[in-house]
């Protein structure tokens, strides 16, 4: 098979499987309410708030308070696109009819990888705008300085959530084993470290943690992070590249 056969012969894959596409539609649904919920409940809370937390208000950066559940569905997605093979015993008949295995996982990867990015580029989008609704005569515009950034960003962030998992789960090729292990990872393990003083250095430095400072357009108090916005992306970056790495040697090297 050529190239461009097996990419539209892994968007039917993908697109045939319902749970994929729910995946996608509960990011989309998650980040978009949550942010709402949490900007409507800073505007009520303003008038209250510390001069302190005034100076550290960023109305872009609350928008987006549903990432936090919606990258759960994104790592859902992730593994599921490649795990979902292996669980089915599919893997078999992807790989003869494919033999040449780097074409085959980066087809597979291309194609969700675009897919990630269409979806996550229009939850952003539409959270921020949505979010700055509602905050009403506290929000910022998409001109402000960092702003357009910010929401480019939060799109990145959830593509690069998704494609560390498809990484992840190419490795381990069980898709119980990469949920157990990348959920624990992203909600209990990385907020430990980065809420702990003596891991904090560490922390920072975790791909959830990193990627998410390019979605802040105002420095949170007593950030000593040694990075901007776009060097916390770029540790994300690293971070996605290990993991689809692990996967394609492990993907050669062994039977499928």
């Amino acid at each position: 098979m050529t190239a461009a056969q097996v990419v539209r012969s892994e968007w039917t894959k993908i697109r045939s499987v319902a749970s994929t596409v729910w995946t996608l539609s509960l990011a989309v649904v998650v980040t978009i309410a949550l942010g709402m919920l949490i900007s409507a409940l800073s505007r009520h809370d303003f008038d209250s708030m510390s001069p302190q937390d005034r100076l550290s208000f960023d109305p872009t950066f609350i928008s987006f308070a549903g990432m936090s559940l919606g990258q759960l569905a994104m790592i859902v997605f992730g593994v599921l696109v490649v795990s979902n093979e292996y669980s089915s015993g599919m893997i078999r008949t992807s790989l003869a009819a494919v033999p040449q295995r780097g074409t085959f996982l980066f087809s597979k990867l291309a194609v969700a990888t675009v897919l990630a990015l269409v979806v996550g580029m229009a939850t952003s989008f539409a959270a921020f705008f949505l979010g700055q609704a509602v905050l009403g005569p506290h929000r910022a515009s998409i001109g402000d300085p960092g702003v357009l950034r910010a929401v480019i960003g939060g799109g990145l962030y959830m593509t690069l959530i998704a494609v560390f998992s498809m990484g992840v789960a190419t490795m381990l090729r069980s898709p119980m084993l990469s949920l157990g292990i990348l959920m624990p990872f992203f909600f209990l393990i990385s907020s430990i470290l980065g809420n702990v003083s003596a891991t904090k250095k560490i922390g920072r430095f975790l791909p959830d943690q990193a990627g998410s400072k390019i979605m802040q357009v105002v420095p949170r108090p007593g950030d000593t992070s040694p990075y901007g916005p776009w060097g916390g992306l770029g540790i994300m970056v690293l971070w996605v590249l290990a993991a689809l790495l692990g996967g394609y040697v492990l993907l050669k090297r062994r039977d499928a």
